[in-house]
């Protein structure tokens, strides 16, 4: 189809005739029995019904696109035409397959490499105006002193109110090298705007995060699987362990809203915890030959420690590979809620000439023990709703220390200082709790931080676990 479209945008006024004849060309071309009728006499009578059934069909498609043409009340390209029935026909399989148009094909390759040229500023749309989320560090906004909350009103002097979220960022986002003028608002919309001229840079898209959460766990959040991510997760455990003093006890990869993204990527990051060639996900096709094994390629960089995924409805597709693969193998433990079930592989082909390409889905992907999660998703082990915790005050109740003649415990001297109490003890792990901002915080234009009931729950399951292997040690 691809030959078709580009020449309708060299040729816009091609007759609907010769497209008819194009079209039936193009049928019998992708028909084997036509092939075949040299060498068969008779051919069998479903190949000739499975012919006249193309040729109906995509007469039936010429006759729409020259009654459109012809008839529609504004005037409508052959391109757009083309593109849109592409569209129509590949969507109409499944939600996942598309077609991508030069522009989409473009943002998509973008995202997957995880770099571009631009500021390094992670937006958002507020009131019509682009609010500055956050910027990343070592990048052009970062060294220009562009602070979370600021509102960019302006872009080289072009209203951003003019624009939707994606138009502003096409104007930030540019050839490494050049400058983009932004007027900024702080403190809010009454704050007094000034002017900054940024240089573009190359920005590598951060899709892993790391810290350390209460001394002793290690925390890993993968936003999206892209051409980074597996080496954000090295720099990431290897920044976690720099520290020897902070010996980790296990770690959380946090895959919650994360929608997928590379295969291979998601392979690479589920090997780094599993041993060499272990299965980690197996894909199969509408044809036997299709089918694929994909195994680990890397030890484990955890080094045997527990692990705890965190998913929820959000994590979908790369995640599910990454969460099914640990589960399976019973490398970590699945925490949080269901995910979101997509189980289906889409291959990417660029189409020559247009500039564009089909996103197909080619096959469905299975966990190392057969599971398809299609339509299903990954069940956690162990399931955990966000909540709230709310502290309750019980008030001062009666013990048994406080009644009349209560008898003395023989653990302790006279002094009342338990014999215990005179052993060395090691500290015990700190609780989560809920970060707030307190009231004289000089920074006060960071929103307080909600509290992650989920990452809690993770958190204390692995120090469950290390509490157990002391005590059976």
């Amino acid at each position: 189809m691809e030959d078709i479209s580009s020449y309708g945008d060299s040729h816009p006024k091609v007759p609907m005739l010769f497209l008819r004849h194009a079209l039936l060309a193009l049928a019998l071309l992708s028909i084997p029995a036509f092939a075949q009728q040299q060498e068969v006499t008779t051919p069998p009578p479903e190949a000739n019904a499975a012919e006249n059934d193309t040729f109906k069909q995509l007469s039936l498609f010429a006759d729409v696109i020259e009654r459109v043409r012809v008839d529609y009340v504004d005037s409508v390209t052959d391109e757009k035409l083309i593109e849109s029935a592409i569209n129509g026909m590949l969507t109409n399989l499944d939600p996942h397959s598309a077609y991508l148009n030069k522009k989409a094909f473009g943002d998509m390759q973008t995202q997957t490499r995880g770099e571009f040229g631009g500021l390094g500023i992670e937006v958002t749309m507020e009131n019509n105006l682009v609010k500055v989320v956050s910027p990343i560090d070592d990048t052009p906004a970062a060294r220009a002193g562009i602070q979370p909350l600021d509102l960019i009103t302006h872009i080289d002097n072009k209203p951003v109110a003019d624009l939707t979220l994606n138009d502003a960022v096409d104007l930030m986002r540019g050839k490494p090298g050049t400058d983009v003028t932004l007027t900024i608002r702080r403190g809010g919309i009454s704050g007094q705007p000034f002017e900054v001229t940024l240089t573009r840079a190359v920005i590598r898209i951060q899709s892993v995060r790391s810290k350390i959460e209460g001394n002793d766990v290690g925390y890993i959040r993968i936003t999206t699987f892209n051409e980074q991510t597996q080496q954000g997760l090295e720099n990431a455990i290897a920044e976690l362990n720099k520290d020897e003093k902070k010996k980790l006890i296990g770690y959380v990869i946090d895959l919650r809203n994360n929608p997928g993204g590379l295969l291979d990527q998601a392979v690479s990051v589920a090997g780094s915890f599993l041993p060499l060639g272990t299965t980690v996900v197996e894909t199969r096709g509408r044809q036997a030959d299709d089918n694929q094994n994909f195994t680990s390629r890397s030890s484990d960089l955890a080094e045997g420690k527990p692990i705890v995924v965190l998913i929820n409805g959000g994590s979908a597709s790369a995640s599910e590979i990454v969460a099914g693969a640990l589960q399976d193998h019973k490398r970590g433990i699945v925490l949080g809620t269901k995910s979101f079930g997509k189980g289906s592989v889409q291959t990417i082909i660029p189409l020559g000439g247009s500039g564009g390409a089909m996103r197909l889905t080619t096959a469905r992907y299975y966990t190392p023990n057969g599971r398809s999660i299609q339509a299903e998703g990954i069940v956690p082990d162990i399931e955990v709703q966000p909540a709230r915790l709310e502290e309750i005050a019980q008030g001062m109740g009666i013990r048994e220390a406080d009644l009349k003649g209560a008898l003395p415990n023989p653990n302790k001297s006279q002094d009342g200082k338990s014999k215990e109490d005179a052993k060395p003890k090691a500290a015990p792990p700190q609780p989560v709790k809920p970060e707030a901002t307190p009231k004289d915080d000089k920074d006060a234009s960071k929103p307080e931080k909600e509290f992650d009931y989920q990452l809690a729950r993770a958190v204390d399951l692995l120090r469950g676990l290390n509490l157990y292997q002391q005590k059976a040690n």
